[in-house]
């Protein structure tokens, strides 16, 4: 039975806290009341950040990573190598190859795996626009880097089916077997994933 508030405004708060992940009401209430006791311009700094955030940002027209710009700076550095293209589910993924300091190509965000229980086809994935990029030449090698889960590997066959008819002297490689099976790249430690990324193998079906 969920908890009645007398203000309106508190439980519309409490309501809207609880919609973000691992976000329980306890836990949502806990933090409405703790913004009740702080000033109330910190309170309106956050309120104003996530604002920002969500007016503010938008997804890069090439890679599809979060962007305040058109194109992210990732792909407008002129320091990236832009003939390797690491294919990652996730913009989290991102970040966490980013942190190993171990890659200096671009990347193409896929946003999520195609999982058939879920309703999620290649249709629904940016997997047509990494198609668009490999068929406009200068990609030499695509790193599938997508985890070593049944929906990733499901991901990584369509993708080298794929592409392989588009370009067939394209190096398609994988993540080497640092990452265990069943990980997602999120969880991975950024020492395994660096060796992983480094010790990366040819794409075997």
């Amino acid at each position: 039975m969920e908890q009645e508030f007398s203000s309106s405004l508190l439980e519309n708060a409490v309501s809207s806290l609880s919609r973000l992940p691992g976000v329980g009401r306890k836990t949502a209430l806990r933090f409405a009341l703790h913004l009740l006791r702080r000033p109330s311009d910190e309170a309106v700094a956050i309120g104003e950040a996530i604002i920002n955030l969500r007016t503010g940002i938008r997804y890069c027209s090439v890679c599809h990573n979060i962007s305040e710009s058109e194109i992210c700076p990732l792909c407008a550095s002129p320091k990236r190598d832009n003939s390797v293209v690491c294919v990652v589910e996730n913009v989290k993924d991102v970040m966490s190859i980013e942190n190993t300091r171990r890659f200096d190509g671009l990347y193409h965000v896929l946003g999520g795996l195609i999982s058939p229980v879920d309703g999620i086809g290649p249709d629904l994935l940016e997997i047509q626009s990494l198609a668009d990029r490999v068929k406009a030449g200068g990609i030499t090698e695509v790193i599938l880097a997508t985890g070593a889960t049944v929906e990733a590997d499901t991901t990584n066959y369509y993708i080298y089916r794929m592409l392989t008819r588009i370009s067939p002297e394209l190096k398609i490689t994988q993540l080497a077997r640092g990452v265990s099976v069943g990980d997602e790249l999120e969880y991975t430690d950024e020492v395994t994933l660096a060796r992983s990324l480094t010790a990366r193998t040819p794409f075997e079906l």
